[in-house]
C-alpha cells in the first residue's frame, strides 16, 4: 500500500470516533498536510508526510510512519503515526484542561455537577483566607 484517503487513516489512528467525523473536519478545513493549510477527505497521503488536525484551541500534527485503511486497536497506534505536536500546543492543552470549568464558552449550558463542585471547592478555598470583607466592616472609615 502506497497511499491511502486522508480521512481513513484519520479514522484509523484514532484521531476522530468515526470516519464521518473525519470527512467532516476535512470539509470544515481542519485537516492540513505538510505545507497545505486544508486538504480534501480525498487527499491521498504517503509514509512521512506530516498530518496537522485543528481541535481548538489547539493543533495536533502527526507524522505518518505507516499506513492503514483499517480502524487499529490504540496500543497499535504508536507503530503508524508518532505525535509530533508542537511544546507550546501541548502547553496551551493543558492550560485548557486546568480551567476548562472557569472560561465556559457561552452556550455551552449549566455546569455539571462536577464542575458545580470544582467551583464551590475553589470559592471555600478562596474564602478562607481571612480576605472576605462585607461592606458592613468600613463604617467609620472616611477618606
Amino acid at each position: 500500500m502506497q497511499e491511502v484517503r486522508i480521512d481513513k487513516w484519520l479514522w484509523a489512528m484514532r484521531i476522530f470516533k468515526t470516519r464521518t467525523i473525519a470527512t467532516d473536519a476535512c470539509k470544515k478545513g481542519r485537516v492540513g498536510v505538510g505545507n497545505a493549510p486544508s486538504v480534501k477527505p480525498s487527499r491521498m497521503i504517503s509514509v512521512g508526510d506530516v498530518v496537522h488536525v485543528r481541535k481548538p484551541p489547539v493543533t495536533f500534527s502527526f507524522e505518518v510512519l505507516k499506513l492503514t485503511e483499517n480502524r487499529l486497536g490504540a496500543r497499535l497506534v504508536p507503530d503508524y503515526a508518532r505525535n509530533v505536536t508542537e511544546q507550546s500546543q501541548l502547553d496551551l492543552l493543558e492550560v485548557v484542561k486546568i480551567s476548562g470549568f472557569v472560561n465556559r464558552a457561552k452556550g455551552l449550558g449549566r455546569p455539571t455537577k462536577k464542575e458545580g463542585r470544582q467551583l464551590a471547592e475553589f470559592a471555600d478555598s478562596v474564602g478562607d483566607d481571612g480576605w472576605d470583607f462585607d461592606s458592613d466592616d468600613f463604617e467609620g472609615f472616611d477618606d
